[in-house]
């Protein structure tokens, strides 16, 4: 531009403010071409599944809703609850021991996790499997001193509660590890305001380190918990076949029409693991809350009430209008 040369005047409104940019949208054709081509080749293949007679889709609806179905399905449940909250608690039992100082603690713990995390949870099912073949009996007492319970192991049914304790004891080796990175990613700072503020241990950890933490922590846990739904299939390996994976197994076994029956536990699958991903949804937005200083629309709503002063509320984050933001010393607004 030349020093003649001026810059044509912007519009002004009556107010005398610049009028508004008339902002035309980027055209992206490549978005539509790429939807139009995924959502045809859905299409065809809803198609070919419908017509094709190998899936026997009577077969899947007779058996979808079946008694044996939906009691496997509630053992699957109650499997992977029991077996989650053992695999928590000892979870943080060996992240604690993992951050302890003591070396006889913190060595116990790593060696826990080398054996439970090196070898695959359907090797220890088996181990599980064959605990009653590996010990005769089992005695509780003091040793050499006093014997209170005598078990017998030979014989016992009880498919069921060691599934429960094999998956539990796999699944703590990785919670331990989950709650070790989120107690580490909280600040020493805290800690030591905590601790500056006259709060014990106790109190620092449940008020101002484990609330932090659980945002590390959460997501995670979810997926685990999702896992843990998914490797109760395995627990055939005990042996124990009432859940939903080895029932349909038993019931294809007799009519010999495995694919419907694999659709049926497949479809159950997916519907718990659905409720499960809704509850990690709100579990994460409960304990996200504060992890951002941008305020809501609802916030920002309810500030300018308070101050009568009016909100500017962008496509993305919200933000009070420029007179409610203060003077620096220079006399300019930042």
């Amino acid at each position: 531009m030349s020093g003649t040369e001026r810059r044509a005047p912007m519009p002004e409104t009556a107010a005398g403010e610049p009028a508004p940019i008339k902002a035309v949208p980027l055209r992206r054709p490549g978005r539509w071409v790429a939807a139009v081509v995924v959502l045809g080749l859905f299409g065809l293949f809803v198609y070919g599944a419908a017509t094709n007679e190998a899936f026997s889709w009577d077969v899947y609806g007779r058996y979808l809703f079946d008694e044996r179905i939906t009691k496997a399905a509630w053992v699957t449940v109650q499997l992977t609850v029991l077996a989650m909250v053992l695999g928590v608690v000892l979870g943080v039992i060996l992240a604690v021991m993992r951050l302890s100082p003591n070396p006889v603690l913190k060595t116990f713990s790593w060696v826990y996790l080398w054996i439970f995390r090196g070898t695959p949870v359907y090797v220890q099912l088996v181990f599980w499997g064959l605990f009653p073949s590996i010990y005769k009996s089992l005695d509780l007492g003091i040793p050499f001193v006093h014997q209170f319970v005598h078990i017998e192991l030979q014989g016992i049914e009880a498919g069921f509660l060691f599934a429960i304790i094999g998956l539990g004891l796999n699944e703590a080796a990785y919670m331990a590890e989950i709650v070790r990175a989120g107690v580490n990613s909280v600040h020493e700072g805290q800690t030591e305001a905590s601790t500056a503020l006259g709060m014990s241990w106790s109190q620092t950890m449940r008020r101002t380190v484990l609330p932090q933490a659980m945002r590390v922590i959460i997501p995670p846990t979810g997926n685990e918990l999702i896992s843990m739904l998914k490797t109760t299939s395995l627990v055939s390996a005990v042996p124990f076949s009432l859940e939903l994976y080895g029932r349909q197994r038993d019931i294809a076994g007799v009519n010999f029409e495995p694919i419907p029956l694999l659709l049926v536990a497949a479809t159950w699958y997916l519907v718990i693991t659905s409720v499960l991903m809704v509850g990690q949804y709100y579990l994460e937005r409960y304990y996200s809350k504060g992890a951002t200083r941008t305020l809501t629309a609802r916030q920002l709503q309810a500030l300018a009430d308070a101050q009568g002063k009016p909100v500017v509320l962008g496509p993305a984050t919200a933000t009070p209008a420029a007179d409610e933001l203060p003077d620096t010393p220079g006399g300019e607004r930042k």
